[in-house]
């Protein structure tokens, strides 16, 4: 996984409405849950938790499907793992020599 795309991911993880939203859907399972479940689970107002979906699906985090009227948000663990795996292979090892962008 490339730099940016881990920093975009933890971007958006570093928000407390979104960490608890990508928090409910992982523990959720594979299947995801239903916006609207997800809405009412966590009482947050349709429009801010679509603003927080949206940024988390820029991301690569989750992702939406469609089944009828029925929208699913659905965790993608393989981009969990490859951030997880990203911040130990890079950041923990003595020996990585990550280059950064300079600003």
């Amino acid at each position: 996984m490339e730099l940016e795309d881990v920093a975009k991911a933890l971007k958006e993880l570093g928000h407390p409405t979104r960490l608890a939203v990508y928090k409910h859907l992982v523990k959720a399972g594979y299947d995801g849950l239903p916006v609207g479940r997800l809405q009412e689970e966590l009482a947050i107002p349709g429009s801010t938790l679509s603003h927080h979906i949206s940024g988390l699906v820029s991301a690569g985090l989750i992702c939406q499907q469609r089944d009828g009227r029925v929208l699913y948000c659905v965790p993608q663990y393989e981009v969990l793992d490859a951030v997880i795996g990203f911040l130990r292979d890079e950041c923990c090892s003595a020996s990585s020599k990550t280059e950064y962008p300079s600003e």
